[in-house]
């Protein structure tokens, strides 16, 4: 278990330490200077904001108003839309444990996941990840789906323009994420996320979610303006120095993934991170961005020299993403034996 001196947790966040994050404009005509922040950012702690991203807060404030609907359901009705083996729909608190290692109990969040639409008839269907989405029906919640849809390609959109500053960070083309094996055809997940009012306690290994870092390429997070996240830039650190990262109105939070660390050899930076509760109850809206099934992920051209040889054999996407959620989820039989 944790030391709370070690993991710096406050019972006050306003004693706490608080990280100072790079903001990147969409909208700036200076992209030189857009690139110089987010490498900067990458670098340092691979979190960063994103403003002026062309998502409107009434549109945004509706998406978190639609995610309260769905988390005030009772618990029989949210159960019927149980996450499936897609990973498609709902999962309660407790369901995924994110650091065993510090953990006693499962995170206290309880989320629900959307990805890409694709019929059951389509053989894309077939593969992880893929297929048709878990819908609450229209009479138990009138246009969620036509909101969470809209969201979800909106905020696809918002990803690749983020992944064309990272390219170019990368010293690549802009485009080089747009190809079909990277984000020409993606797994690009929504999760709506609940955080119930609990204040965590490291000291007995409890947490809204555990320390972890991302599988993928980049996550855009939405959040309410209650404080949870924190980052730990420096995991080896003894003690770990947790910063809390402040809500911005308007503005995602960015974070690389582990996927991206490997591409760029390192030199990027896939953060560690965890929620930890305060006693308030807390809403966000995370958006994984990962790239196709077959890419295979290895060092970049640009991130590799003979003094500075690839530290990370190449992954195909598909296994690496399914070990990495069998790893943190709870096995769906478990949840089949609690009804019998």
């Amino acid at each position: 278990m944790e030391n709370s001196s070690q993991n710096g947790f406050v019972d006050s966040p306003a004693s706490a330490e608080f990280s100072v994050l790079n903001c990147v404009d969409l909208l700036s005509k200076d992209m030189e200077n857009s690139v110089s922040l987010l490498k900067q950012a990458c670098l340092d702690s691979g979190f960063f904001y994103v403003v002026n991203h062309g998502i409107d807060q009434d549109f945004m404030d509706e998406v978190f108003a639609q995610s309260k609907r769905f988390f005030r359901l009772p618990l029989n009705d949210k159960m019927k839309l149980l996450r499936n083996e897609k990973n498609r729909g709902y999962t309660p608190l407790l369901d995924e444990y994110l650091d065993p290692v510090n953990q006693v109990h499962g995170d206290y969040k309880e989320g629900y996941y959307i990805g890409i639409e694709v019929p059951e008839d389509d053989p894309l269907a077939q593969k992880p990840f893929y297929g048709p989405n878990v819908w609450p029906s229209d009479d138990l919640l009138p246009g969620w789906r036509q909101t969470m849809e809209k969201y979800h390609e909106m905020a696809l959109k918002v990803a690749k323009e983020v992944a064309r500053i990272i390219a170019l960070a990368l010293s690549l083309e802009s485009d080089f994420f747009d190809k079909p094996e990277m984000l020409g055809n993606p797994i690009a997940t929504l999760r709506l996320l609940r955080y119930e009012g609990r204040a965590s306690d490291p000291l007995k290994g409890i947490y809204g979610a555990g320390a972890h870092s991302d599988f993928g390429l980049i996550t855009l997070l939405a959040t309410d303006d209650v404080l949870g996240l924190q980052i730990c830039k420096d995991k080896d650190a003894k003690p770990q120095i947790w910063e809390y990262v402040a809500p911005l109105k308007g503005a995602f939070i960015v974070n690389l993934g582990d996927m991206l660390e490997r591409w760029s050899n390192c030199t990027f930076r896939s953060t560690m991170h965890r929620v930890v509760g305060n006693g308030q109850e807390r809403y966000s809206i995370a958006y994984f961005v990962e790239p196709s099934h077959d890419c295979i992920v290895e060092c970049l051209p640009t991130c590799q020299s003979e003094k500075n040889r690839p530290k990370y054999p190449p992954v195909r996407c598909e296994t690496y993403l399914k070990q990495r959620y069998k790893d943190t989820h709870a096995d769906l039989s478990s949840y089949k034996k609690q009804e019998m």
